[in-house]
């Protein structure tokens, strides 16, 4: 272990070299892209399994297929989707928050990614109900673990800062409105959020806060190892801190961590490379990303799968072994003239396993009824869900809201009882079901 302060700044500046030693040269290589993505690859996907060929069979089988991710065995390709509930009391998870996730171990989930959970540092959170992922919460913690393990399942922690972000919550939410803090911090001090358009706020970050935030991912993670969780899953979406460097609009950074798409990705590279060195080679990390952002559905980090390899290339080569692409709905292609989704294209060109998730088994996307009590989600088929898995797409389904109501969902599933799905229902949320 490297716990010394000393040490921890030495393995911070030890992963920015062998990350560097990748960034001199940006150049994308159009014609490996292209020409696998338009013609061989494109090929070999259309000779898979169809949706006509799934609803033929009539079962989401292939789904319940093991898949191995690193060190962890998981009994199938279902994970529960990291949502959060603010049932935290001071910041420290109780019985109720271990036997909420138990309960979705004993309905068959294969992985359970929790709630976002604030790592260790000054400017990590905007919401006290929020579990913390250090000091007395590590207790309450391994209770969840034991919990999960007990029920025979799998489970990581979704580390979480928030960087520098105006918060304001939807109607139905227990907490009022957040904006930025003088203490919060982003890469070039933009901030911005729901309804709140990008504005200059404060100072960039300095190369000490940089420092910092890493060695704080770094440290939840080995705690996170120390404590028995089988992995770790890093939020990088939805304009948080991860997000803020991604995002050229949140990102006008012109030293190593702006500029090109790829020097963008340097931040998210060297907290995985960090957090690499501090666990071990087998210990399983996630890191979650997205095009859209809560205040902005329309922004995109890459406009062609060229920028993507380039921003994602860092990620890959630093050591991530899955990519969790958030997108409001699975179905929806991500670049125009193919019908890959955004987990699709990751998993091509990075080679990386990958998780898909949004609105899977409901028909409305989460931003439009995971709050709004007039404004449920009914369930639907999952025929082109498992067309996509079964001709190589993604690894992974994330279920949302559909967990949230049902903790038994993934057993309804695979037993072919799809009719005794439950809707989504905002009125879940007032309660741990």
């Amino acid at each position: 272990m490297h716990n010394a302060a000393g040490n921890a700044t030495l393995s911070v500046r030890w992963s920015r070299a062998s990350v560097a030693s990748h960034q001199d040269d940006d150049r994308i290589r159009p014609q490996t892209i292209l020409v696998q993505a338009r013609q061989g690859r494109s090929r070999a996907i259309h000779n898979r399994p169809t949706a006509e060929a799934a609803t033929n069979r009539g079962t989401a089988a292939s789904l319940f297929e093991p898949f191995t991710l690193g060190r962890a065995t998981l009994s199938n390709r279902i994970a529960m989707a990291p949502m959060t509930r603010g049932y935290a009391s001071n910041g420290v998870p109780g019985e109720n928050v271990a036997e909420y996730y138990r309960r979705r171990a004993q309905g068959g989930v294969g992985l359970i990614i929790t709630e976002g959970t604030w790592i260790a540092h000054p400017a990590a959170s905007n919401e006290a109900s929020i579990p913390d992922f250090h000091g007395e919460a590590l207790r309450g913690w391994r209770r969840v673990v034991e919990a999960v393990h007990e029920a025979g399942g799998r489970i990581m922690p979704q580390l979480w800062h928030v960087g520098l972000i105006h918060k304001k919550p939807p109607e139905h939410r227990r907490v009022g409105e957040t904006p930025a803090q003088s203490h919060h911090i982003g890469p070039s001090g933009i901030s911005g959020g729901v309804g709140v358009p990008l504005f200059d706020a404060t100072a960039p970050m300095s190369l000490a806060d940089v420092d910092s935030v890493i060695e704080a991912f770094a440290a939840a993670a080995r705690a996170a190892m120390d404590l028995g969780f089988d992995g770790v899953a890093l939020h990088g979406a939805h304009g948080y801190i991860i997000d803020q460097f991604l995002w050229h609009a949140t990102n006008r950074r012109t030293d190593r961590y702006g500029g090109s798409h790829r020097d963008r990705a340097t931040f998210a590279a060297e907290i995985v490379a960090e957090i690499r060195r501090r666990t071990a080679p087998d210990f399983p990390i996630i890191l979650r990303y997205s095009q859209w952002k809560l205040h902005d559905y329309d922004a995109r980090l890459a406009e062609n799968p060229m920028e993507l390899e380039a921003l994602l290339a860092p990620i890959a080569e630093a050591g991530v072994d899955l990519i969790d692409c958030s997108q409001r709905r699975f179905w929806e292609p991500t670049f125009a003239g193919s019908d890959l989704n955004l987990a699709g294209w990751t998993k091509r060109l990075t080679g990386k396993p990958t998780m898909t998730v949004g609105s899977v088994g409901l028909d409305r996307d989460f931003m439009s009824s995971l709050f709004d009590r007039d404004k449920s989600a009914g369930t639907t088929d999952l025929v082109r869900l498992v067309a996509m898995f079964e001709r190589g797409d993604f690894d992974l389904v994330g279920v949302g809201r559909a967990l949230i109501v049902d903790p038994e969902w993934t057993r309804k599933v695979k037993e072919d009882r799809m009719d005794e799905l439950l809707p989504y229902d905002s009125r879940a949320l007032e309660a741990l079901i």
